[in-house]
């Protein structure tokens, strides 16, 4: 067992905009307990986060791990690391959300990205097992992307934002798109939000697999997958969340997009190449383990 304690669980906290999910396990099929948590207010919120650690704390924790909706800090040099820095969610921007949750804790943390975090433990035990080079794509309220690159996730002066890359539009589609910074950008085509917007009354569970309206969503995200491979060459693209767990028949559809854009250019590596998360739903939740697992081998 990757421990440096040996015998202690390992502590996680998924922060997402609507709930979060603070987790206490060895591995996704060593599960002790799972808790959700409304996320309302910072104050709120992370008190009843910090109520939980620190019961569990009384047993001993491994480490922490913390994979946060953003933008975050994830600078080690900064003052302001573990950050939850500007975000459109009410109240939350300048949250310090890992150094408060190690305290009660009582233990090393790691913090990263939602993405990022589920996309590490996708490579650790589900869709991703065996590759270095890995891209997880969420398509639910927002689009992000988690990305792995030589069994890291990438750095520079910030974490990547490729939810809000801009595609190129289907001819006779004008429709402005829904994201308040970049309009039609893939988040703004392509999220639920976006998708609610667009279908107003309609709702996406009752779409048909044949409305036009997937025509647009495949579009954006074959063209978001083939800007991945362009740029970092993931070995596989795994697309989770739930607008794609609702709508399982757009996984082959983007593939098939994705492959006909590239054309004889590049080779994909294998047949199955976009595929849904091994983990579902636990991807979220076990990438808080993984970065809690990476948080105490590095000790």
């Amino acid at each position: 067992m990757e421990n440096a304690l040996p015998g202690l669980p390992f502590a996680g906290v998924e922060l997402g905009g609507t709930k979060c999910v603070c987790t206490l396990a060895y591995s996704p099929t060593e599960i002790l307990r799972q808790e959700s948590v409304p996320t309302t207010t910072p104050s709120e919120t992370l008190g009843t986060i910090e109520a939980l650690l620190s019961e569990w704390s009384k047993d001993g924790i491994g480490a922490l791990g913390i994979n946060s909706f953003g933008p975050v800090d994830l600078r080690m040099e900064s003052p302001t690391f573990g950050y939850i820095t500007k975000t459109t969610k009410p109240a939350w921007s300048n949250t310090d959300v890992a150094k408060r949750l190690a305290r009660a804790a009582g233990t090393s943390v790691a913090f990263d990205t939602d993405v990022n975090g589920a996309a590490l433990a996708e490579m650790r035990w589900g869709a991703g097992r065996g590759v270095h080079d890995f891209a997880y794509i969420t398509v639910g309220t927002g689009i992000g992307v988690g990305l792995i690159v030589n069994g890291l996730p990438t750095r520079g002066f910030g974490h990547s934002e490729l939810g809000h890359v801009r595609p190129v539009r289907l001819p006779g589609d004008d429709w402005p798109g829904a994201c308040s910074f970049h309009g039609d950008c893939v988040e703004g085509l392509a999220s639920g939000t976006a998708l609610k917007a667009r279908l107003q009354s309609r709702h996406i569970g009752e779409i048909a697999e044949n409305d036009p309206v997937w025509e647009s969503v495949v579009s954006a995200l074959a063209q978001l997958c083939h800007t991945l491979v362009c740029t970092a060459c993931p070995e596989r693209i795994a697309i989770g969340g739930g607008v794609i767990e609702r709508q399982p028949h757009l996984l082959p559809r983007i593939q098939k997009v994705l492959v006909d854009s590239l054309g004889d250019y590049i080779d994909l590596p294998r047949a199955d190449y976009v595929v849904a998360p091994g983990l579902g739903g636990q991807a979220g939740p076990m990438g808080s383990i993984a970065l809690a697992m990476d948080a105490a081998a590095a000790r």
